[in-house]
Parts: C-alpha cells; sequence; structure tokens
C-alpha cells in the first residue's frame, strides 16, 4: 500500500486529531482541506462561518480567493464519503474512555431548522423552524445526541427533505418524514454501540403514537414529552388529556403530597430543586400499563407550564406487574425526572454548532456539500472534547461537581473565553487548544440535569470526566 503524501500539518493538538482521518481521504489536497476547514470553524470569527470566514478572506470580494476556492472545491466536488468520517469520528468517541457511551447515558432525537433563501439548495423548504419560532423557508436537520450529565455530542445528522422535492409528494418513495428520519438514527446509534439507558424527545415526537410505536418495536427504551393538552378517549368523567390526568391525582401540600413523590434536581451552578413527581392514568395508559404516563412539576398545585414535564415512557415501575418481563430495567420516578432532564443538553449543544462552529453558516447548494459541512462541523465539536481530556484525563470520581463561582456580565466573559490571541485576522487556528477548552467549557456549563449518572446503571469502575476549572470556563 501506498504511503500518503504529507500534507502541510494542522496547527498544534488539530494535527493529531487530524491525522486520524488521513487513510479516509485518498489525496493530499483533502488531507489539507480538512484540515484547513476545522481550523476555519475553530477559529473566532466575527461574522458567519462562509466559506470566505474559514478561508480568512473578504466577505464576497475575496470569493475568488484561491484558499477559498480549494475549501469550495473540497467540499462541493472532491470525492469523499461523509458517512465514512463521521463514522470514523464516532469510533474515536467510542474507543476513548472519557467519551465512551455507557447505560446511564441517553439517546436525544431532535430536529433543527434554519433559514435559507431562495428554492434551488436541497432539502429547503417553507416549514416550521424551531429555533425562530414560526414557519419559514429554510432547511431543518433531524438530529442524534449522546449525553450524560457530564458531557454530549453529536451522534448523526439527516437533513429532512420536503415532499415538494420529489416527484409524487409524500407518496413518493423516497419521501420520509422527520420521525420516520429520528427512528432510524436510534437505531442506527444502537447498532454502532452507542448504549443508553434509554431515548428522549420532546413533544413533537411524543405527541406520535407511531413514532413510539416504532421505537418499541425496535425494542428501544424512550422517555418523551406530551404536550398538556394532547387528547385522547375516554368515558366522560375520565382524564381526556395529560393536565387532566395530573390534576386527577391527590395532592395536599407537601406535608401531604398524596400521590406524590419528592424528587431531587440539581443544576450546574449548584443549587437544587424539589420537584414532584408522580405516576397518572390517562386512559389505557397508567403505572402498569404497557406506557406509563408520568408527571413532573415544581408545584402540583398550580401545574405551572413552565415548570411542569407530562412524560409518557415504556420503562417498567419498579415492583409492578411488568418489571420481569420487560426488556428494560424498571425506572422509578426520579430515574424518569432524570433522564427527560438530560434532555436539555441538545438545546445546550444547539448553540454550540450553531453559535460558534458555524453550523449554519453555508453557502452551498448540493445535498452532499450540505452533509459534509454538517460531518465537518460534527468533527470540529469532538475534537473540542479530545483536546479537553488530552489535558485532563478523567477521573474515578463519584462525587458531584463543586458549584461554579458567581457569574461575571455574560459579555465580557464570552469575550475573553471565545477569542484566541491572534486568531481573528488568521485563516490557521491560533492556541488551538486554548481555543477547544473554551468552547468545552462553553459547553458544560449551564447543563440542567443531575450531576451524575445514575449510580446502578454505571459500572463501578467506569471512568468519570473530572469537573472543569473555573479558570477555563465563563465564570472567571
Amino acid at each position: 500500500m501506498t504511503k500518503p503524501v504529507p500534507c502541510p500539518p494542522a496547527p498544534g493538538p488539530l494535527e493529531e486529531y487530524a491525522a486520524r482521518f488521513d487513510d479516509l481521504f485518498t489525496r493530499v489536497a483533502q488531507r489539507r482541506g480538512f484540515r484547513e476547514y476545522l481550523a476555519g470553524l475553530l477559529a473566532p470569527r466575527d461574522r458567519n462561518k462562509t466559506l470566505t470566514a474559514l478561508a480568512g478572506a473578504e466577505p464576497v470580494a475575496g470569493a475568488q480567493h484561491p484558499a477559498v476556492q480549494r475549501l469550495q472545491f473540497f467540499l462541493s466536488e472532491s470525492r469523499w464519503d461523509a458517512e465514512q468520517v463521521n463514522s470514523r469520528r464516532l469510533e474515536l468517541l467510542l474507543a476513548d474512555p472519557a467519551t465512551a457511551p455507557h447505560g446511564g447515558g441517553v439517546l436525544v432525537i431532535d430536529d433543527s431548522g434554519d433559514r435559507k433563501d431562495g428554492t434551488k439548495t436541497a432539502h429547503v423548504g417553507h416549514q416550521w423552524l424551531g429555533r425562530y419560532g414560526k414557519t419559514d423557508n429554510g432547511v431543518v436537520t433531524v438530529t442524534t445526541v449522546w449525553a450524560d450529565e457530564r458531557l454530549y455530542y453529536p451522534v448523526d445528522a439527516v437533513p429532512y427533505t420536503p415532499a415538494r422535492h420529489f416527484a409524487k409528494g409524500k407518496s413518493d418513495p423516497g419521501f420520509r418524514t422527520k420521525l420516520a428520519i429520528g427512528a432510524e438514527l436510534a437505531v442506527r446509534a444502537r447498532a454502532a454501540g452507542f448504549t443508553f439507558r434509554a431515548v428522549a424527545a420532546d413533544s413533537a415526537y411524543g405527541d406520535q403514537d407511531g413514532f413510539r410505536c416504532e421505537l418499541s418495536e425496535a425494542g428501544l427504551p424512550f422517555v418523551m414529552a406530551l404536550k398538556p393538552r394532547r387528547g385522547t378517549w375516554a368515558y366522560g368523567p375520565d382524564a381526556h388529556t395529560p393536565v387532566d390526568a395530573a390534576r386527577a391525582l391527590e395532592w395536599d401540600g407537601p406535608e401531604d403530597p398524596g400521590d406524590w413523590v419528592p424528587v431531587t434536581r440539581t443544576f450546574r451552578d449548584g443549587h437544587a430543586e424539589t420537584w414532584w413527581a408522580a405516576d397518572a392514568t390517562l386512559g389505557w395508559w397508567g403505572p402498569d400499563g404497557f406506557t406509563r404516563l408520568v408527571v413532573a412539576t415544581a408545584d402540583p398545585g398550580t401545574l405551572p407550564d413552565k415548570a411542569t414535564w407530562y412524560l409518557a415512557t415504556n420503562l417498567p415501575r419498579p415492583g409492578g406487574p411488568r418489571e420481569a418481563d420487560s426488556p428494560h430495567p424498571a425506572a422509578d420516578l426520579a430515574e424518569v425526572v432524570r433522564i427527560y432532564g438530560i434532555r436539555h443538553w441538545i438545546e445546550q449543544g444547539y448553540k454550540q454548532v450553531k453559535d460558534e462552529l458555524g453550523w449554519a453558516g453555508f453557502q452551498v447548494r448540493s445535498d452532499v456539500a450540505i452533509r459534509r459541512h454538517q460531518a465537518l462541523v460534527n468533527c470540529a465539536f469532538s475534537f473540542c472534547w479530545a483536546t479537553w481530556f488530552a489535558e485532563h484525563p478523567p477521573q474515578h470520581d463519584d462525587a458531584a461537581p463543586q458549584p461554579w463561582p458567581g457569574r461575571e456580565k455574560r459579555g465580557a466573559a464570552r469575550r475573553r473565553a471565545a477569542l484566541a490571541p491572534g486568531a481573528a485576522r488568521s485563516p490557521r487556528l491560533a492556541f488551538p487548544l486554548d481555543r477547544a477548552a473554551a468552547l468545552v467549557a462553553g459547553m458544560v456549563q449551564g447543563a440542567p440535569a443531575a450531576a451524575a449518572a445514575s449510580p446502578d446503571q454505571l459500572g463501578r469502575g467506569r471512568l468519570r470526566p473530572g469537573p472543569l476549572h473555573p479558570e477555563l470556563t465563563n465564570y472567571r
């Protein structure tokens, strides 16, 4: 086998990471493009990370610069497989004890939309864009993220193609709904070796009976949100919606909670809140049914909209009649709440890939180029974790992380953490170790879930990441 021709090395630790992908690229120009693209994504910029920004060229006027044209060809025309690159990235995550998935983690399914003008771009259409809270012209991508209480990273991303792109619309054999894509990605993650306690998703997926059934038939456990007013058939006086079922539970205050059980939620800033959770009955859903309805709230008396979760899960109740025959370990109310709390990592992840790494900054139109851009952004994201753990190996530590010091003004802290000296105007990555550490610090802070994974789901000897040092966070 011919030894690959060497290419100019990437700056700092990025070279060691990029070299692990070299065998996937047949030409030196491809290997160089891979390094330059990642370096551009990781370097701080004052504008959207279009190809001119990644190459450090002037916007519009610099479009014909040779560095920009090289990246354009690498992304759109060069022959390499984005699926192979993503598979290699996942292999590296699986092989590293610091990032290897375990049974206490959660696989989160969601979709993210970004505005795109025109009609010629692949996957573009007039559709709901959750980030903007409205229907608009854009591209929607279905994503899966693996997460526990200490870290999170993207697993797969597949753009959703609206029906108008197919000759027969929704009847076309090639058309797939976002729900079908999400279920396929969950099955794919398990086949790739990603273990998890359950699949978690918001009400856009949880409200769909067919989606939950598809996961169950695939042997996957789930904890998914429901809309409070999601209706179901019931006899006249019985509960017809999840909120009706919650109001039917007995509650006479914290001293006499009735059907409710206290659960503690610990947040990243160190403060803890006592919530209340209960198994409710709605139609054929109940504590011992195939699907449980779990309600978690900060106040069972008022069920505040922004602090109440209505969750559907196929995890059996401990001590219930389904526990012995269920393929999934039983989960008490605290465990169900913990699982869904981890789902919010994906919202934090969107901030990183969109605001820092340029997920939506692409200015290409083809399906191939869009998928490649997304795969490269995910590589940059994973490189941040690889760099962090290279300097801070995981520790045997079952203790909760210490609360961070007080928060200062966000603007000043963000600028100090995000900018690497000398990197603002250079297409090269200046001090990539510092840059990656700063990005990881931004990823980790503000996690909404508890501080440690469920102990019964983790082996005693499992390596746990140590807490991030305050000097690398925005809380300095």
